[in-house]
Formats: structure tokens, sequence, C-alpha cells
């Protein structure tokens, strides 16, 4: 098994380093400002890593409905003064999104532990911001057997779709041919549930009411703004 980790890891080296050269002929060889760059680059996987954005491949955190709602709540957290009411709710609803993404994750590490990749989870769990489906090895496969995942165990909600992320650590899987084992144990360790066990509290965040909160924080800020500029929010009325 450790072989074929390390098959895994040589071919993913090969791939990031043909991407880098790449990058490499697009971009200069030292950056205007390196300080800056590192710390854009730490800041960038550190939000990755703190999120675990459901289709990390976009940028803009906009084609999930969840990553949308995570991203809004960030940004409504950044608008509004540390310490007050709104950023002590808006902070406890970015935390419950985030420990959902966590338990997924660490049922996903257990399964891989028990399978003997003590060293290796973390790193077969990573998955970029540059993760591209583009580059996996066996889509169709990967696919069929997260929509098995998502129906016959409980390692993801049923009532909503399941993180494009883990399509490509499936991918990661069935190039070390370990995904039908992955399969069984995630059926033995986390069998489906019924729907009055998924209702019970901390199994699943309420995306709907999320963003109805989200919209009304939204909607009353731009009140406060049109009433502190005098008008009635009715911009066609003022062109």
């Amino acid at each position: 098994m450790g072989s074929a980790f390390m098959k895994f890891c040589c071919c993913c080296c090969c791939s990031t380093a043909d991407d880098d050269d790449e990058d490499d002929e697009k971009q200069p060889l030292v950056p205007q400002d390196p300080l800056e760059y590192f710390n854009r680059e730490v800041q960038k996987r550190r939000d990755e890593e703190t999120n675990l954005w459901s289709e990390p491949g976009d940028p803009s955190h906009s084609e999930r409905q969840d990553d949308r709602v995570l991203y809004g709540l960030l940004q409504a957290r950044t608008k509004t003064p540390m310490g007050s009411t709104g950023y002590r709710r808006l902070s406890v609803d970015i935390e419950a999104m985030r420990d959902t993404r966590r338990e997924v994750r660490d049922k996903w590490r257990q399964i891989l532990e028990n399978l003997g990749f003590m060293a290796e989870a973390d790193s077969l769990l990573n998955v970029s911001a540059g993760a591209s489906h583009d580059r996996m090895r066996n889509a169709p496969a990967a696919r069929d057997l997260l929509h098995t995942l998502h129906t016959e165990t409980s390692l993801f909600s049923s009532r909503e779709t399941p993180p494009e992320r883990y399509l490509l650590i499936l991918d990661r899987l069935l190039y070390l041919d370990v995904a039908d084992d992955f399969l069984a144990k995630a059926k033995r360790f986390y069998p489906p549930m019924d729907d009055s066990e998924e209702d019970e509290p901390g199994l699943a965040i309420n995306l709907p009411l999320l963003l109805a909160r989200m919209e009304a924080r939204n909607g009353q800020g731009n009140a406060e703004t049109e009433d502190e500029n005098g008008g009635d929010g009715n911009l066609s009325d003022r062109s």
C-alpha cells in the first residue's frame, strides 16, 4: 500500500511540475513583491483548509449553494463591527457550516486510516484550489462511486448534493486500487440513516434558513444605507 501511495505522489508531483512550468512561462521569475506573494499564498491555503470548499476549483464560490452561503456569511462578517451581536451571530453560523464539513472529512480520514493510510490520510484528503476535473484519471468511475457513497452510506447528508472535492479524492483512491475497499468500509462504519435520524440536531445545516438570514441581513444593510442617503431605495426614480 505504501508503494502505491508513492506512485500516486510521484504522478501528482510530475503533474504539478508540468503545470508549474506552464505557469512560470506566463509569470515573471521574481514577483514584484515576493513577501506579498508569499503571504497571499499562505492565506489562500489557510482559507482552503479552514473552509473546505465543496467546489474547490470555483474561485468565486458561487457554483454551489452551500459554498455561496458560506462565502456570503464570510463577506458579511468582514463588513460587521467585530464584537457586535451581528458579528457573533455570523460567526456562529460560519462555524456551524465549517464544523459540518470537518465532520465529513473526519469520517473519510477514519476510513483511510483504517485501511492503513495512517500517515498519508491528510495528503489524500487535501484538495487545493488548483485541482481540476480535467486532470482526473477515471472521472466516470469516481462519479459513480460518489453517487453510491451518497445513497448507500451516511458519509454525506442525503438531502444535499455531495461535495465535488470528494470526487477528486475518489479518483486518487481508484488510482491506488483501494476504492472498493474504501466503499466496503464506508458501508460498514457509516450505514445509511433514515429521515428521523437525519433530523437530529448537528447532522446537517439548514441551508435555506442560512440563505434567508443572509439575504435579510443584506436587505437590512441596504435599507440602512438608503436611509443614510435620504433616499427611498428606488434607483429608477432617481435616474
